[in-house]
């Protein structure tokens, strides 16, 4: 198998083809070709089965139509306006998605949403006004692709030291092979906006450039992702290993900088990047339906206001591992045991997980 660099011909981004076929430009979706201008092409020096299969899974999604999506030019924030005053302080977005005409429906993030904003307003000092919910319910504008960038731009505008953003997504996750050496693993993470069939999946390397990459000095991120293969959404630089209660490094093979300009992102993410996660009625005696991570993150802190890092680590495992003692609960369309679902905690940089948490 061959490798050709090719240069994208609408944004010149150097892309990597395989088998002289063509693949679609990470940065705008143009589809790039050898032909379309060569940088050299070399053969791999240990191509093993586990390469050509992921191979082969790429051009089964290239060839079904369904893109991806990891853009750093946002698009224009006409739909989403809020008052200067208010763009300072804390502030978050929160998205909740459906898919409510699909066959892979959820029916418990709408629920999460709502009480993630409680929490938020009750025990953070948010206030309702600087919180921007993005969901299918009436009055709420849909969680699209092109409005969950433009909340992320929304999100991201006018920072100053001090500020304390939150970022929340409570939906379907998906993971795709990449080529460029940016994973560990060799898969992209990514979320799934209401549209992502027709107008592509939003992928780890898109969240990491615009929420993660411009936090300055004195500003903080918290992402509470609640979807499958969620553990590492925002490409950050480190990983906490539980177990071994110590910080393990994730950056990319290819050096590629995921870390901020200087403040901190700090990323809750529903499971590990292989695994899946559980929207279940399993806590409310089947009453209503949640997603695990988001049903145990905020009972956790209700209970304990003080709660740590470390705590709340701790807490969402043996909560998570309790419920699954008695019985197997389903998720999306499947049926797994719940303590396949470990919660992540990754970062920026190290800190010390047995201080408070404080959003």
């Amino acid at each position: 198998m061959y490798k050709a660099m090719a240069a994208c011909k609408i944004c010149e981004q150097e892309v990597a083809v395989y088998n002289h076929g063509g693949v679609y430009c990470r940065n705008c979706q143009n589809k790039v070709s050898v032909g379309d201008g060569q940088w050299g092409i070399q053969e791999p020096g240990n191509t093993s089965y586990g390469r050509r299969k992921l191979g082969n899974i790429l051009r089964k999604k290239i060839s079904g139509g369904l893109k991806s999506l990891s853009l750093s030019i946002m698009p224009s924030l006409s739909s989403i306006s809020i008052r200067e005053e208010l763009l300072s302080g804390k502030r978050a977005l929160l998205c909740g998605v459906t898919y409510r005409k699909e066959k892979f429906k959820l029916r418990g993030t709408l629920q999460d949403v709502k009480n993630m904003r409680d929490l938020l307003v009750e025990h953070f000092s948010f206030q309702p006004a600087s919180i921007l919910i993005l969901a299918e319910e009436e009055p709420y504008r849909a969680p699209t692709r092109k409005n969950i960038l433009e909340g992320f731009k929304w999100l991201m505008k006018n920072l100053r030291p001090g500020d304390s953003l939150v970022f929340y997504f409570s939906g379907h996750g998906l993971r795709q092979p990449e080529f460029d050496g940016d994973e560990i693993d060799g898969f992209d993470e990514t979320i799934c906006p209401l549209d992502f069939k027709s107008e592509g999946m939003i992928l780890d390397n898109a969240i990491n450039d615009i929420i993660v990459r411009p936090l300055r000095q004195g500003i903080k991120l918290h992402a509470i992702v609640d979807a499958c293969h969620s553990g590492t959404i925002l490409d950050l630089p480190r990983v906490y290993n539980r177990k071994e209660k110590r910080w393990a490094n994730n950056e990319p093979p290819s050096r590629t900088y995921k870390g901020t300009l200087g403040g901190k992102a700090i990323c809750f993410g529903a499971c590990e990047d292989h695994q899946m996660a559980a929207d279940t009625s399993a806590f409310s005696s089947g009453k209503e339906m949640n997603g695990a991570m988001t049903y145990t993150f905020i009972r956790a802190i209700k209970e304990n206001p003080n709660i740590t890092y470390s705590g709340l680590l701790n807490y969402m495992h043996q909560s998570i591992e309790a419920t699954n003692r008695g019985r197997c609960l389903p998720s999306l369309n499947h049926s797994f045991p719940f303590n396949a679902q470990d919660t992540v905690l990754s970062s920026s940089q190290d800190f010390d997980i047995n201080q408070k948490l404080n959003l």
